[in-house]
């Protein structure tokens, strides 16, 4: 694996991927061990961390929901600050860096002040969801559109989202950061003429090894978010792609070979 020189005084970032340090891309890799300081998310995995250099600094800036840490400005503050000082930074987000990631606000800073600033992409939580639970996020003639949506909102705000549009059959629904709106999501949605019985699968700590998968429908949404799903982060996944997925046993011939008649995939 061939070295990244990181420069003096610029900023990397970089997508921590969902979890798993198997997912990182082999540049971000790279980045993570070049770096001379690190600011990383909440959900950026401890084995992620674990391949900085001793010599880097680990900064703790993660944002929970009910539990900040750093508010979005001292953060933007703490990345100047690093460029300025000629750290080699890197910015750990959790998935893929353009995703709910408030990457554009950071770089709308960063270039105010002149500083240098790339992005490496990760793999965003909803690939590795589906690829957990042996979906595909398309399909042929069902699922024709896939839909990113953050389902978070400020505390005393109602949750502003185009449900008509959202309301698609043909589409397959993403939603990150919906457990604490599963209620609405759920009604609203189905108000918005989604069938009750369009298939929902919840993902709870995806790529991770205490990963929790939960099938249920839209019109029991609410009560299986609030039964199945833990404190860990999680992610619904909403419509006919969803129906499509393989049970442990249908997967247990990944490792040699698809049965007849059926397409390989992997797990």
């Amino acid at each position: 694996m061939s070295d990244i020189v990181i420069q003096p005084g610029t900023i990397w970032l970089v997508g921590a991927g969902p979890g798993d340090p198997d997912l990182l891309t082999r540049k971000a890799e790279k980045l993570i061990r070049a770096a001379s300081v690190i600011f990383y998310d909440a959900l950026v995995g401890k084995g992620v961390l674990e391949l900085a250099p001793q010599s880097a600094r680990l900064v703790p800036v993660g944002k929970r929901s009910g539990r900040h840490s750093k508010d979005q400005r001292s953060i933007n503050d703490m990345l100047v600050d690093a460029a300025l000082a000629g750290e080699r930074a890197v910015r750990l987000k959790g998935g893929d860096v353009g995703i709910f990631g408030r990457a554009a606000e950071e770089m709308d800073t960063l270039a105010e002040h002149g500083i240098d600033c790339h992005i490496c992409p990760g793999i965003t939580a909803a690939s590795a969801a589906a690829a957990s639970a042996g979906i595909s996020l398309t399909l042929r003639g069902l699922a024709r559109k896939l839909v990113f949506v953050t389902a978070h909102a400020k505390a005393g705000e109602e949750l502003d989202l185009d449900w008509q549009a959202l309301a698609d059959p043909k589409a397959t629904l993403a939603i990150y950061m919906g457990k604490a709106a599963a209620t609405t999501i759920s009604r609203q949605l189905v108000d918005a003429g989604l069938a009750e019985d369009t298939p929902v699968l919840l993902i709870e700590n995806a790529s991770l090894p205490e990963e929790r998968q939960f099938s249920t429908r839209l019109d029991l949404l609410a009560l299986s978010a609030k039964s199945a799903l833990g404190a860990g982060p999680a992610l619904m996944l909403i419509g006919e792609a969803v129906r499509q997925r393989r049970t442990a046993s249908d997967l247990s011939f990944a490792c040699i070979g698809p049965p007849p008649n059926r397409a390989p995939f992997c797990h």
